[in-house]
């Protein structure tokens, strides 16, 4: 049987409505854009795969989550059940990057015990001209928040997919390592129909024969 995928894992877009969470998505999941978008209600998916090293395929389910207060509620219940988290604001809104520190502080208080890898993403790297945010003061908080930081845009399709790749990395690392781990009852990663062994077990170790005693 061929092997669909060896591990799932879950990742959420966290951030203010109209910093093109969507947009990002779309470009990533389908490779179009539109300038036109209309506003996520509540929670939408999305899904792709990726081969992150030879032999290792993980597929991402994706959740679009609507950045709208009165949708809070809702998108909420998604938070425990994901392993990665993309903070989005708009380069051009300074006022969706001031909000940072909020939705970070909210999703981190939801998932305990849960650990959930996150990436700073600054958007719409397309419109310098009218960028309010600096790259220095970005980086800052990345630094103080003690995750990345990457600049994107999905009307250019630059550095989108590279999140993606950058983010499933950092939770396989972290998997190998042994700090993020499949759990019962958790859907933040999920083993598919088979998995690479990370670490060998004990009946992958040869043991040599014991020889036998003499009592002689």
């Amino acid at each position: 049987m061929d092997i669909l995928w060896q591990y799932q894992f879950r990742i959420i877009l966290l951030g203010d409505s109209t910093v093109g969470k969507s947009s990002l998505l779309k470009r990533f999941t389908d490779g179009i854009y539109s300038d036109v978008a209309d506003p996520t209600v509540g929670v939408d998916f999305y899904a792709r795969s990726l081969d992150i090293e030879p032999g290792i395929k993980i597929k991402l389910q994706l959740w679009d989550t609507a950045g709208q207060e009165r949708f809070r509620s809702i998108t909420t219940s998604y938070y425990r059940n994901s392993v990665g988290g993309l903070l989005v604001f708009d380069l051009t809104n300074h006022k969706t990057f001031d909000h940072v520190r909020e939705w970070h502080k909210e999703v981190s208080e939801h998932i305990l015990p849960h650990h959930m890898v996150y990436i700073l993403i600054g958007h719409k790297s397309d419109l310098n001209k009218d960028r309010k945010v600096t790259r220095d003061e970005a980086e800052q908080l990345a630094a103080e928040m003690g995750i990345r930081y990457v600049e994107t845009s999905a009307k250019c399709n630059s550095n989108v997919d590279r999140t993606f790749e950058l983010l499933s990395r950092d939770i396989y690392e972290l998997m190998k390592m042994g700090e993020i781990t499949t759990r019962d009852g958790w859907d933040g990663v999920k083993s598919g129909l088979t998995t690479r062994v990370l670490y060998p077990g004990e009946e992958d170790i040869e043991v040599e024969p014991r020889e036998k005693s003499c009592n002689c």
